[in-house]
C-alpha cells in the first residue's frame, strides 16, 4: 500500500475559479505570461478593464487558478463564442499559462481539464483555442491530448485602431 506525504499532497495541483479576491494574483500571472511571450504587460487601463470584465457586473470572461500547495502557479481565461452550424456554445481559450519552474507537475493539464470540464456543463459543441508557432512545449502538449491543428482555418484580426477607420 502506498501512502501519500506532505510533499506529495503539496505537488497536485489545486483547481480554482479566481475571485475578485485574487485580482492581484491574476495580473501578476499575466504579467508572467507577457514577459514569457516578450509581450509589452497589459497597461494600467488595461488591467482594471481585466479586473472589471473577470468580476465586475458584466463578467466576458471566467478566470481559473492553479495552487501548488497554497502558491498561485498557473492561471486560465476562458469565454463562449458560438457557432452557427452546430447551433451550440464553443468554450474559448484564451489563456493557458503555468510558471515555467512548475511546468511538469501536471499543472497545466489539470488547468486543461478543468476547462474541458466547463465545456462539458455549458454544453458546448468544442473548445478552442490558438497558440502561438514557436511554442513547441504547448503545441506538444495539445496534440499529446488529441487536439487537432486546424490548418484549413487563417486566424485575422483588426486592431482597435482599425476597427475605428474601417
Amino acid at each position: 500500500m502506498r501512502t501519500t506525504t506532505t510533499a506529495t499532497k503539496l505537488s497536485t495541483p489545486r483547481i480554482r475559479r479566481a475571485t475578485r479576491r485574487d485580482g492581484r494574483v491574476l495580473l501578476a500571472l499575466i504579467d508572467a505570461l507577457a514577459d514569457y511571450e516578450k509581450l509589452a504587460r497589459p497597461s494600467r487601463a488595461a488591467r482594471k478593464r481585466l479586473l472589471a470584465d473577470a468580476f465586475g457586473r458584466k463578467r466576458r470572461i471566467d478566470a481559473y487558478l492553479a495552487f501548488i500547495g497554497p502558491k498561485p502557479v498557473g492561471y486560465a481565461i476562458i469565454f463562449e463564442t458560438y457557432s452557427s452550424f452546430l447551433a451550440l456554445p464553443t468554450l474559448y481559450l484564451e489563456d493557458l499559462f503555468v510558471l515555467p519552474e512548475f511546468r511538469k507537475q501536471r499543472v497545466g493539464l489539470a488547468l486543461f481539464r478543468a476547462c474541458a470540464d466547463q465545456a462539458r456543463r455549458r454544453g458546448c459543441g468544442r473548445m478552442e483555442w490558438v497558440v502561438l508557432d514557436w511554442n513547441t512545449v504547448a503545441i506538444d502538449f495539445y496534440e499529446r491530448l488529441g487536439a487537432r491543428h486546424l490548418r484549413e482555418w487563417h486566424t485575422y484580426r483588426l486592431t482597435k485602431e482599425q476597427l475605428r477607420s474601417l
